[in-house]
């Protein structure tokens, strides 16, 4: 067996003695359920430690693994500079992955390393294991990773494919996923508080407990986004590290004292590897998906429904729009739809990341019905953050319509409410920004506004700009 085990861990800073100067035994559980974390790894005699970590280089559409022979990283920024660590990266396991995620075309790799320096993330696991390993005589190598903006099942199969290649090397593998659980548990907490937050660490909680692995997979992005977590994609990794593998699975301790959720649990091998085929997720999970996709659509309304036609058929076409006067096998629009003008936006979205977002403020066409259309083509083949929407990738955009009300001035910005109203942000040489309401991970004020003024160009200390705000009627 070359996975050997495997352990989800929080990484917060103020564990570090020389960071926390005594808080962490506010933590005392962290703390004690990590040390047996640092005992079991060391009693599993590793070859190699498989590390992902959600504070490594990241890229949206790319997995980085690190490069090199070795790495060091300090708490420096945690004016903590003595606590500082060292690794030996295993070079032939990070060259046999690369490769294995070259053959299987999965983008992910060494390549576009930004800094080269251990994150806390990785750290503060090594913290634990490194000594009880040095105890019992063990200098196990590293792997570490990142993780991407790409969806649970890419993460799951890079994990398939490190179990993959710890068999092929005959290295016995600890995987360590590192990630915190909700960062909105208090009030009172850094990051304020919100109502998935508690509900996120239950029921990653209790999936850990279970080891109910392919809930952590369709977990809802929107969802975990609103939970403020960081360690979810780690965890997906994990789970597809012990793909068709049955595991025992111990939640060794869980708390939130400051407001984020510290959860730390132990997954044990039992029975042959890849034996057990009930828990090969990867088919599950994309058969859920499609699922999940077949009931959005067929509860989508006229305006998301007219969206998606307008998009799918400009891009099967290779570039004909559609005319609202003469839909496709005959389809008709609403009265509403064909008098009523307004400004909208179309979001698109893909696996619950954005994949595309244009939008007008104030009509521009001859109706709701045209505006709809023409901002679902720009949302999906326009949007310059982002590559053309492709063919292949059409049956798995969902989609948002935002009919937006008139802006209205406000004088400051105690008239908002991010959940309420949108806000737009000007100045008086024509530059504006606008962010719609009720987004996943915009929870305040602040937030909001400079946001809307980033997209503007804006600079909230330095220009004169005004408010305004407005509301809008949502259709998913």
């Amino acid at each position: 067996m070359a996975i050997v085990g495997a352990f989800a861990v929080p990484h917060p800073p103020l564990i570090i003695p020389a960071v926390g100067h005594g808080r962490e035994r506010d933590i005392q559980a962290t703390v004690d359920a990590y040390e047996e974390v640092g005992r079991r790894v060391a009693a599993l005699a590793p070859d190699t430690l498989v590390i992902a970590s959600p504070h490594s280089v990241m890229y949206r559409d790319y997995l980085h693994i690190s490069p090199g022979a070795e790495a060091r990283g300090s708490f420096a920024q945690f004016r903590a500079a003595s606590a500082a660590y060292h690794c030996t990266y295993d070079q032939a396991f990070v060259a046999s992955l690369e490769a294995a995620c070259l053959a299987q075309q999965l983008p992910a790799g060494t390549q576009g390393e930004r800094d080269p320096r251990l994150d806390h993330a990785t750290m503060i696991p090594l913290h634990f294991i490194q000594p009880a390993c040095e105890a019992a005589g063990l200098n196990p190598k590293v792997v570490r990773m990142g993780l991407s903006g790409l969806s649970p099942a890419f993460h799951y199969q890079v994990g398939m494919l490190v179990q993959k290649v710890a068999n092929v090397l005959s290295k016995r593998v600890v995987f360590i996923a590192s990630g915190d659980l909700s960062h909105k548990l208090l009030a009172e907490g850094p990051y304020g508080f919100a109502p998935e937050g508690p509900e996120f660490d239950e029921r990653t909680c209790r999936d850990f407990a279970s080891a109910d692995f392919l809930d952590l997979l369709c977990m809802d992005r929107g969802f975990a986004e609103r939970a403020a977590e960081c360690g979810l994609r780690s965890f997906q990794i994990m789970a597809g590290a012990l793909d068709r593998t049955e595991v025992h699975a111990e939640l060794l301790s869980h708390e939130g004292p400051f407001g984020v959720g510290y959860g730390i649990a132990a997954f044990t091998p039992v029975g042959e590897e890849g034996a057990c085929e009930e828990r090969g997720l990867l088919e599950r999970f994309e058969q859920w998906r499609a699922d999940d996709l077949a009931k959005r659509r067929a509860a989508e309304d006229e305006l998301v429904s007219l969206a998606r036609l307008s998009l799918e058929s400009y891009v099967m076409s290779g570039g004909i729009p559609v005319r609202v006067d003469d839909l496709p096998d005959g389809r008709t629009l609403s009265n509403e739809l064909l008098t009523q003008r307004a400004g909208c936006f179309v979001s698109l979205k893909k696996d619950g990341e954005l994949r595309g977002c244009i939008g007008t403020i104030a009509p521009t066409r001859a109706s709701l019905a045209e505006e709809i259309c023409a901002n679902a083509v720009s949302a999906g083949c326009y949007d310059r953050r982002f590559d053309p929407v492709e063919v292949d990738e059409l049956a798995d955009l969902v989609y948002d319509v935002d009919v937006l009300g008139r802006p209205e001035p406000i004088d400051s910005k105690r008239e908002l409410d991010p959940r309420r109203y949108g806000v737009i942000v000007s100045t008086r040489d024509g530059r504006r920004g606008l962010l719609l309401p009720d987004l996943d991970g915009v929870d305040t004020v602040d937030e909001q506004v400079q946001i809307a003024a980033q997209k503007g160009g804006i600079d909230l200390y330095g220009d004169d700009y005004r408010l305004e705000r407005f509301v809008v009627e949502r259709h998913l």
